[in-house]
Parts: C-alpha cells; sequence; structure tokens
C-alpha cells in the first residue's frame, strides 16, 4: 500500500530516546562546577527548556546575564556524550517501526541536538536508517524556527504536505507548523496535534493499516 506522506522525520530527544534524565544530568554537572544546587525537577519550564531547546538556548535560559555564563559553557563543551549515553533509553518499538518504513517511505532526524546525533545512532544501531540527519549545528536558527525542518526538505526535494513529522514538544509543533509540514505528537499533549503512544501507532497515519 502506497504512503500517503514521502517522507517521515523524527526528532531525537523524546521521541526516539526518553533522555532526560542524561539531560538533567548534564547541566547538574554544569551547576556542580559551578557550585551551584541542583536543577528543581518540580519547574516544568525549565524541563521543558533544557529537553527540548538547543543547547545554546538552553544555556541562555539558565545563564543569561549571569557572570559564570562563559565558564558555564567552557565546562560544558568537556562533557562527553558517552558519559551520558548510560542514561538514555530507546523508545520501544522504535527499531521495529523504523523496519516497517524503510524502503516504503524516506526518512530523517530533525532534532536540536548539535554534536552528538552521529555518535548516538551508531551507538544505538541506527546506522542505515536515516538518509538526513539535521542537527541543531547545521542551521542558524534551531527549532521552534522552521529552518531544519525546510532543509530536510530541500534535502529530499519533497513538498511540505508530502512530510509528517513526529516530535514531542512545542517547538516541535511550531517548527512544523512554520515549514508547513504535518505533525503527529509522540506521548504528550499539545491543542489540536494528532497524537501517538507507541512508535507503531503512526502506521494508519501513513498507510490507513489497522
Amino acid at each position: 500500500m502506497k504512503s500517503r506522506y514521502k517522507l517521515v522525520i523524527y526528532d531525537c530527544d523524546g521521541v526516539m530516546f526518553d533522555s532526560l534524565e542524561s539531560n538533567y544530568i548534564f547541566y547538574n554537572r554544569v551547576l556542580e562546577h559551578l557550585d551551584r544546587p541542583p536543577l528543581d525537577r518540580g519547574d516544568e519550564h525549565a524541563r521543558k527548556v533544557l529537553h527540548t531547546y538547543s543547547f545554546n538556548d538552553v544555556m541562555d535560559y539558565f545563564f543569561a546575564g549571569d557572570p559564570c555564563r562563559e565558564e558555564a559553557l567552557r565546562f560544558a563543551k568537556t562533557i562527553h556524550y558517552r558519559d551520558l549515553a548510560p542514561y538514555m533509553r530507546m523508545e520501544e518499538g522504535l527499531i521495529a517501526t523504523l523496519d516497517q518504513l524503510k524502503g516504503r517511505v524516506s526518512l530523517a532526524v530533525c532534532t536540536n541536538r548539535a554534536v552528538s546525533m552521529d555518535m548516538i545512532i551508531e551507538d544505538f544501531g541506527l546506522t542505515g536508517y536515516f538518509a538526513c540527519v539535521m542537527t541543531a549545528s547545521q542551521v542558524t536558527n534551531p527549532k521552534p524556527h522552521p529552518e531544519p525542518l525546510i532543509k530536510v526538505l530541500d534535502y529530499f526535494g519533497v513538498e511540505p504536505h508530502e512530510a509528517l513529522f513526529v516530535g514531542d514538544g512545542e517547538v516541535d509543533m511550531l517548527s512544523a507548523h512554520g515549514a508547513g509540514v504535518p505533525f503527529v505528537a509522540y506521548k504528550t499533549n499539545l491543542p489540536g496535534q494528532l497524537r501517538i503512544e507507541r512508535h507503531d501507532e503512526i502506521m494508519p497515519h501513513l498507510f490507513g493499516e489497522p
């Protein structure tokens, strides 16, 4: 059965991986280096920022106007992805769904991660699935700006309505809307958006399969 879309684009954090704990550990290490208290895990806005925005935007959120901002940036860049990988968990059913999609639609990643995505793909056995991996380091304006998604569309030469973006945050939704790309929310409630709870639930949106 032919897919309604030519291209499926995935966000990384919160969609492909449950990486919230690794993000907390990353920024808490920066705060510990500065002799600051750890992040308040009850602060829902801070949690949304650290989990969905680009590194530079998160650092601006926590350290804008802070005299220690440059030291925070310097130290943060010494923390290696592989120190945090043990705290990341691949979402259940991701690979099984990618196996069903591969060869039937094009696949891409669009993430606000900057430099770790290639290592993540290699370490978690995702090599060969995604023809395009768009990161914050490849654009001038990361999500929620539409630029990353527009660059993915240009890479494949498809129109916005021919792609489907799977994300979990408002920044993903805003980026999709700005690029004119249909959006599906993964495990999150976003107003007026289609929602899936499991990766295989994307299939009916593509093929009309049960």
